[in-house]
């Protein structure tokens, strides 16, 4: 029997087709449902004679809890840090600030609005639109003008 070259390409000799393999991408982090699975496969597979110490699998359990703890924990954290953002940059609406653009010269201009469209949240200066992390200084706008009509 003669296999032809585009038989051969596609693994398939007209009898035998090889299925292709797809392999998910592994985890890099261990989460609660990976420890469940590891904590039933060795309770499964203990030998009868000399079962696992409950000692053992209390700690294992604990581990179990504090690491879930401590997950709950870094998300509240992080939505925490988020709010945090949103409430710094929409307190800039109306206020002078600086910021260094693309060109690397320092720009001071009124904010005139906020969008929490991306990650980070932007404000706008005149035309531009500056990630709040770029914002270098912060002044009132009141204050700056107040302080002009005493000058005068």
């Amino acid at each position: 029997m003669s296999v032809d070259a585009s038989a051969a390409a596609t693994g398939s000799t007209g009898i035998y087709t090889t299925p292709a393999t797809t392999t998910a991408a592994p985890k890099q982090t261990l989460d609660s449902q990976a420890f469940l699975k590891l904590l039933v496969t060795q309770l499964t597979n203990q030998d009868p004679s000399s079962p696992m110490d409950t000692n053992q699998m209390m700690t294992q359990t604990t581990q179990l809890s504090s690491m879930e703890q401590l997950t709950a924990i870094s998300a509240t954290s992080r939505e925490s840090f988020a709010l945090q953002m949103r409430s710094s940059a929409a307190a800039l609406v109306g206020q002078k600030v600086s910021y260094m653009n693309a060109k690397g010269v320092d720009v001071t201009g009124i904010a005139t609005s906020v969008s929490f469209a991306g990650s980070t949240p932007t404000v706008t200066v005149g035309t531009d639109v500056v990630p709040l992390d770029s914002v270098s200084a912060v002044t009132s706008s009141t204050a700056s003008a107040s302080s002009a009509s005493t000058s005068a």
